[in-house]
């Protein structure tokens, strides 16, 4: 198989989706899906990376992420809670360590996701 092309379960690892999402993405338009010769499913590196948030980021196995832009930032101590107004209607608010806001250079205006695994929220940019 060529490098430029990844099987469906590499694909889906490497956006962070289960493999029954990818499929779902592919029958919905979603993502673009080629066929190998025995009919499998397989996916364009480029099309990866049109997906993720930031080509070569921090890879994540949630399943649930909310694209927006961070409203505020406020910090207090060791913490920093910062909240994203998401497209969906709705608001993400997390309370992330004042040290990831620095190290992700978060600030009001910027485009982040919030990551939603089990009962927390993380911020990824």
């Amino acid at each position: 198989m060529p490098r430029d092309t990844l099987t469906a379960a590499q694909a889906s690892r490497a956006l962070g989706i289960s493999l029954d999402t990818l499929r779902r993405w592919d029958r919905d338009g979603k993502l673009r899906v080629e066929r190998d010769a025995a009919n499998r499913r397989v996916v364009p590196a480029s099309e990866i990376e049109r997906l993720r948030a930031e080509p070569g980021g921090e890879r994540l196995t949630a399943r649930n992420r909310f694209r927006g832009v961070i409203r505020s930032i406020e910090t207090d101590g060791l913490l920093a809670r910062v909240e994203i107004d998401v497209t969906e209607p709705a608001r993400v608010v997390a309370i992330v360590t004042r040290e990831s806001v620095e190290e992700l250079g978060l600030e009001p205006g910027l485009g982040a996701a919030g990551v939603v695994k089990s009962t927390s929220v993380m911020v990824e940019r």
